[in-house]
């Protein structure tokens, strides 16, 4: 029998790791929404009975069976850090399906997030939030080097992590080039750049926008900027002036959101 290439073995290992994987969600908000998302794989509940009193709906439609356990000795594997207020739920990482389905631009305006080396899983987690605010398709970022989906994360997130896709990608670039094949223009954000956000969307109308954004310091790599199909700023009003990752994301969303909305006449 021949044997597999390297690039095979790796990728059925990767997937059985992906299969194995499991992600403990914390804190009151992050487990009531998780158990109440149909979508959710949910596999083992632990509360302090208060806490049960408080989520005795959402458990109830679930059907799950929680495990009560004393605040003092709180039984699931958390870090001693976590501020899981009673409640912990085991899950499956979301599956939120192909790229092509989840960011489809035949159905109305399309606007999605893209992150490069964004590992800050606190500001992953304000990014989601402000995604599903202003509608975003997805927000996407590369499996190596990014924030993976995690209980700090879906904390932050305040429920959107079960609402709001979020896509793991293999290849950001190659990610990019099928965005760009779907008809999406990327605009890069890089505090350096020669037009503005506005400058940048002016023009765009409702067409599909995917909004490329670097971590915090180095920025977006050089493969992900000759990528994009124009980098913007935003603009600040004195000298100095930089936002963090997750703010700057909040406000590239509004202005794209409100770009397409007024092309539309909305």
């Amino acid at each position: 029998m021949a044997k597999k290439p390297t690039w095979v073995i790796e990728k059925e290992r990767a997937r059985r790791a992906a299969a194995a994987e499991t992600v403990w969600l914390f804190g009151l908000h992050a487990v009531r929404d998780a158990l109440e998302n149909p979508l959710r794989e949910k596999l083992r509940l632990v509360v302090t009975r208060n806490a049960a009193d408080r989520l005795a709906p959402a458990i109830a439609a679930a059907g799950i069976e929680p495990e009560i356990s004393d605040p003092r000795r709180f039984a699931a594997p958390l870090d001693p850090d976590s501020v899981h207020q009673g409640a912990a739920l085991e899950v499956k990482p979301l599956d939120w399906g192909k790229l092509g389905e989840v960011c489809d631009p035949g159905r109305g305006p399309a606007l999605t997030v893209l992150l490069d080396r964004v590992t800050d899983p606190h500001n992953v987690g304000a990014i989601l939030r402000s995604a599903e605010v202003f509608g975003a398709r997805a927000v996407i970022a590369p499996h190596r080097h990014s924030a993976p989906e995690t209980g700090a994360l879906a904390k932050t997130a305040s429920g959107a992590l079960e609402r709001q896709p979020y896509l793991r990608v293999p290849n950001l670039a190659r990610t990019m080039e099928e965005l760009k094949g779907m008809g999406y223009t990327l605009l890069g954000l890089d505090g350096e750049a020669g037009q503005t956000l506005g400058e940048g969307l002016a023009g765009l109308g409702a067409a599909p926008v995917g909004l490329v954004l670097g971590a915090e310091g180095p920025g977006l790599r050089e493969l992900t900027r000759k990528t994009c199909d124009g980098l913007v700023r935003i603009p600040a009003a004195g000298g100095f002036g930089s936002l963090n990752v997750s703010n700057a994301a909040a406000v590239a969303l509004y202005a794209a959101a409100q770009e397409q909305a007024q092309a539309l006449g909305r």
